[in-house]
């Protein structure tokens, strides 16, 4: 995956895919996996020199690897694409508040309480914890290790550190996580109604759309289960004084000055699957060594003196 965290930083990968023939030459090696540069140069009915041109745009940019091949006559390359997916960072999700700024990252694996129900399991990235479908390997003294788990029904919450500075009280808060849904099995067509709670109250919902293996998450180890899930969307949960935000798109008008949060509160982060959901698809939590992110849970918190 190529990851663009601003537009600047993607200027050489929009040049790059602003020309029809550099994406007939992405095309022709999806469809072929790989080519040499004069069977894309006669595929294109354009010389090696123009073709030159057009793959040096694509390699400086990440899209194309280039691989010299010594075998038959002169120094021919190999050429492939050399990402699968290209995500791009349009907009800052988050307001400016100067150097006001907490930051800190919880493990999947240390969570405060939960209460699920099967199909569940929970797994570090070299091994299952216990066995699958048995939601008491959850309390298991490995869980702190675990990069990854899932669970039809209930729920899972965190204990978030809170170590702002003295006097300080907080006006939004930013949480960054990979999920997914619960499928028997996989499957993309999976919708599942995730609710989010700040300390017992909800703050929103957001319904995954599948429990995603049609693919190998990126960074998810070679052991895992082909047929089990692979990769979640990486979801922004945003709370301000404002309302509450997924991706930039209102959930709710719940907002953090309801929550009364300041430098000695504890924060707890809930994140569940109803019964009385219309869509009760379950929920797979990724973490650093799962998924498409390498990442846990990301948490920023802005705060501001109390008045």
């Amino acid at each position: 995956m190529l990851h663009i965290k601003n537009l600047e930083d993607g200027l050489s990968v929009f040049k790059a895919l602003g020309s029809s023939v550099r994406i007939q030459i992405i095309n022709l090696l999806l469809d072929n996996k790989e080519m040499n540069m004069n069977e894309l140069a006669s595929a294109l009915n354009i010389t090696n020199g123009a073709l030159t041109g057009h793959m040096k745009k694509l390699e400086e940019s990440g899209i194309i690897q280039l691989i010299p091949e010594y075998a038959g006559h002169g120094n021919q390359k190999i050429c492939r694409v050399d990402v699968d997916k290209i995500f791009i960072e349009i907009m800052d999700l988050e307001n400016s508040y100067d150097n006001n700024i907490y930051e800190t990252e919880v493990k999947i694996g240390h969570y405060s309480d939960y209460c699920v129900l099967p199909t569940c399991g929970i797994a570090t990235k070299d091994m299952l914890i216990g066995e699958v479908d048995d939601p008491r390997y959850f309390s298991h003294v490995k869980r702190v290790d675990a990069n990854i788990l899932w669970f039809t029904k209930g729920f899972i919450e965190y204990k978030i550190p809170n170590l702002l500075p003295a006097g300080q009280k907080v006006d939004q808060i930013t949480f960054s996580l990979e999920l997914g849904s619960e499928a028997p099995g996989v499957n993309n067509e999976w919708p599942s109604d995730i609710s989010f709670y700040i300390n017992n109250k909800k703050i929103g919902v957001w319904t995954s759309p599948g429990d995603f293996g049609d693919k190998r998450g990126i960074f998810t180890p070679k052991w895992w289960f082909t047929n089990w899930n692979q990769y979640g969307l990486l979801k922004i949960l945003v709370i301000n004084k404002s309302g509450t935000y997924i991706d930039g798109r209102k959930i709710s008008s719940m907002t953090i000055d309801q929550f009364n949060l300041n430098y000695r509160s504890d924060i707890c982060f809930k994140l569940a699957v109803e019964e009385e959901s219309a869509n009760v698809g379950g929920l797979t939590v990724y973490g650093s060594g799962f998924g498409n992110y390498n990442q846990d849970i990301k948490v920023r918190i802005h705060y501001e003196p109390m008045q």
